[in-house]
Formats: C-alpha cells, structure tokens, sequence
C-alpha cells in the first residue's frame, strides 16, 4: 500500500503544480506517473527529482542509450521493480535489444566491452555508496571513457538512485 498521497496537477500543492505540468509533458503517457504524483506532494522532493533530472538532460554528454544503460543498471543494483521497469522501457526505445535490456538488469555484460566497463563502474558504486575500486576505474579509462565522462556517470546514478530510493520509500505503485 502506497505511504504518499497522489496528486493531480490540480490537486497538487501550488509550489508543485508547474513542475508536475512540466513532467507530465515528457512523461510517456502525457499525464504524472504515479512517482510523480506522489514526489508532487513534497515540492521540495519533486523540484529536487527535476533539478536531478534537467541537468542529465541539458548538461549530459553520455546519449540516451548509454544513460538509460547506466539508470537500468542502477536500479537493478539497488531493487526498484518500479525503476527497473521504467529503464527497461527507456531502455529499449533508446536502442537496447530485449535481450541486452534483460542483460543489464540481471548484471551481465551487453556485447559492447567500452559501455560495459562504464556500466561496471556504476554497479560497484550502486552496490558500495559510491565506492569504486581504483582496478575498474582503471579499466574503463583503458576502454577509452575520460575523467569527464566517469563524473558523468554519477548523475545517472545519483539521479536513479534519488528515484528508486524515493519509490521504494512511498511504495509508489507501479502504472508503467
């Protein structure tokens, strides 16, 4: 049974209404999913949820099929059903085949050794609090990721943890 209220974009605090308007219009079905909703009813959680959110989008370099890479691998790491079946389907809409997509979730290698190695570094900090050992670090900056992309990955960690975390802590019912 879910913890947090759902909101509408009218039922909604008013400090949350014209972010929940605005995620709706990039949400897969047009209206809030069930995070939303619910992340609407603490504007702080939802503004903090966009803000993570924009700056993948706005300031990433890494590409959607390399960052829903690393948001599925992370959710599967730390356990949101929810998370897992959101990255799953961004996952494939941005280029994944079913069976890389089931490879990313259950932690086995994609075909690709350069987007593995980057993968690995956002498996061990999921499963570590953010430790990662100076062997895999290593090994992605040998398949050819820099400094700037490593720090990247973190967003889309960050960015999927905050959500899985959040929908495991509401117990957000899954609608995707």
């Amino acid at each position: 049974m879910s913890r947090v209220p759902y909101h509408t974009i009218d039922s909604a605090p008013d400090a949350s209404r014209p972010l929940l308007q605005k995620v709706a219009q990039s949400s897969p079905t047009g209206r809030p999913l069930n995070l939303h909703a619910q992340m609407a009813h603490a504007p702080a959680v939802l503004a903090s949820y966009a803000s993570l959110r924009a700056a993948t989008v706005d300031h990433g370099t890494l590409g959607p099929k390399i960052s829903w890479a690393l948001n599925l691998a992370t959710a599967a790491t730390v356990g949101s059903d929810y998370m897992i079946g959101i990255a799953s389907r961004f996952a494939r809409t941005s280029g994944w085949t079913e069976a890389q997509t089931a490879s990313l979730r259950a932690g086995a290698t994609t075909g690709d050794t350069r987007i593995d190695a980057l993968i690995r570094v956002v498996r061990e900090a999921a499963a570590n609090s953010g430790c990662v050992t100076d062997a895999t670090w290593k090994t992605a900056q040998q398949a050819g990721w820099n400094d700037v992309h490593l720090t990247e990955a973190f967003a889309y960690l960050g960015l999927t943890l905050f959500t899985g975390y959040f929908l495991n802590y509401a117990q957000t019912d899954a609608d995707i």
